[in-house]
């Protein structure tokens, strides 16, 4: 792939676009970037307790590794389908979905969205806390407010500063996982823990589950750090670069934390990060390897948080009819999001590991519909054939409110109910199936099939080609609709 690599030399510290579409001339970066992005994402502590998740919850290791390598790879799939969006539409996940869902509609799998960040960013600021805590001898609730000014920063800073962030993230936490791994090696008769087997269809579903959710819950904004690549960059290079380094990335935090769980003695539990630390030792290492853990914890936080002013700046952008956001602006909806994520964090840290594992599963109810709806949409009945200014106009092609993405994403969720297991809420069937947990799966394929057999029968007008917006369009009135914007011309 041919990269103008002098294009990001010119661009500014700060990012100044926000949610409007990328000018070809604005285009850069490399495939590469993709892959460190999400490898840093995903190298991080709430990674390694989600798979300790898997045994502490009942399963044995063997089949936990195995489980959680089935759901990384079944969820990083969907995951790199929707980052391979962002190069060919030069936009941020969420906006793609008003063809859906129309400029109005698309507002509310966006609002669950949001939701889903606060929580994300609530509990990795939990674990950070407790990492900076110990790195400058003060409470838990003092980290957590060092690590969220550090978090409003890099947010403001945008899109640069994450993918170099990323690159950074990447090396210290391979160095740090090589060597807790190379520890544990040394602490832990694996062996042995590999040969204990006890398999259940409801502990090994559970690691699916886990890391199926972990990825698919990266979909609504993985496009968002994308799209600055050139509009010729292959759809399917960038479907391995951002999946091969989540899937990755969190396999091997996932399998530190399997081990860990399980040599733990009970030990892991509420008491996390101290744990994983303790694994490298005391004194100077302890303190390098508390760093790793906040550092690391940087990137994914970031990436949550500036999702968060993405899926923010869209609702409010539907209604008011443009896309463009002030610098001022983004500073307020990234000091909202932190501040409420803040919030979050202090109020529910002594009760995190819970409630994290109720609400990362209850998640799947609201987003593989989602997912599944834009999948189809995007590759098999526009077929990336998408009118991108009509994305900002309620009175163009995709209208306020689009009933039959809508609808089909309501029953994609319903459908879900009676195959549920968390705290939150168990469905009905639930305890027939061995109190296996399959609602995502039903999720993601019911919802594909309803969607693609109505669209195909009922979907609006598909443009011939894909619309893009003129150069002078996407600096000027990307509010325009086609129509509108060749009257002008006119």
């Amino acid at each position: 792939m041919a990269v103008d690599t002098d294009r990001a030399g010119n661009k500014p510290l700060i990012e100044r676009r926000s949610i409007d579409y990328i000018p070809e001339v604005e285009r850069h970066g490399r495939l590469f970037s993709q892959f460190t992005l999400w490898m840093g994402a995903n190298l991080q502590i709430t990674a390694i307790v989600t798979g300790a998740l898997a045994v502490v919850l009942g399963g044995d290791v063997f089949w936990s590794l195995i489980g959680l390598l089935i759901g990384q790879l079944l969820g990083g799939g969907v995951m790199a389908l929707h980052a391979a969006q962002g190069p060919k539409l030069g936009l941020p996940q969420m906006i793609s979905s008003r063809v859906q869902f129309g400029v109005y509609g698309a507002a509310i799998p966006i609002v669950l969205v949001c939701l889903m960040y606060l929580g994300f960013t609530a509990t990795g600021t939990v674990l950070s806390g407790q990492a900076l805590g110990q790195l400058f001898g003060v409470s838990d609730s003092a980290g957590i407010l060092i690590f969220a000014s550090v978090i409003v920063l890099v947010t403001v800073l945008g899109y640069r500063v994450i993918h170099w962030i990323g690159r950074v993230a990447s090396v210290i936490g391979v160095i740090a996982f090589v060597f807790l791994f190379w520890r544990l090696m040394n602490q832990t008769d694996v062996g042995a823990l590999l040969q204990i087997r006890h398999f259940s269809w409801s502990s090994f579903l559970l690691a699916v589950s886990l890391a199926a959710s972990w990825q698919i819950a990266f979909g609504p904004y993985v496009a968002d750090y994308s799209r600055y690549l050139p509009s010729s960059t292959s759809s399917v290079k960038t479907f391995f670069a951002a999946g091969a380094g989540s899937v990755i990335g969190a396999q091997v935090a996932m399998i530190l934390g399997v081990f860990a769980a399980a040599s733990a003695n009970g030990q892991f539990a509420g008491h996390e990060v101290a744990y994983i630390v303790g694994l490298g030792g005391t004194g100077a290492t302890a303190a390098l390897l508390y760093f790793s853990i906040a550092f690391g914890k940087v990137t994914i936080s970031t990436l949550n948080s500036y999702g968060s002013f993405m899926c923010i700046a869209t609702i409010i952008s539907g209604f008011r009819g443009h896309l463009k956001v002030s610098r001022l602006q983004r500073l307020v909806f990234v000091l909202f999001i932190v501040g409420a994520a803040t919030l979050i964090a202090l109020l529910g840290q002594h009760s995190f590991l819970g409630a994290f594992k109720s609400f990362i599963l209850f998640l799947l109810a609201f987003f593989t519909p989602w997912s599944a709806i834009n999948l189809v949409d995007y590759y098999c009945i526009t077929r990336e054939r998408y009118d991108v200014p009509a994305l900002a106009d309620p009175n163009g092609r995709y209208g306020r409110w689009n009933i039959l993405g809508i609808s089909v994403y309501v029953f994609g969720v319903l459908v879900q109910l009676p195959f549920i297991s968390t705290k939150f809420y168990t469905g009905p069937l639930v305890a027939a199936l061995g109190d296996v947990d399959i609602s995502w799966i039903i999720g993601l394929v019911v919802p594909a099939a309803v969607y693609y057999v109505c669209a195909k029968k009922w979907h609006s007008a598909v443009p011939d080609h894909l619309i893009l917006p003129t150069e002078r369009d996407s600096d000027a009135q990307p509010e325009k609709s086609e129509a509108s914007r060749v009257a002008a011309q006119a």
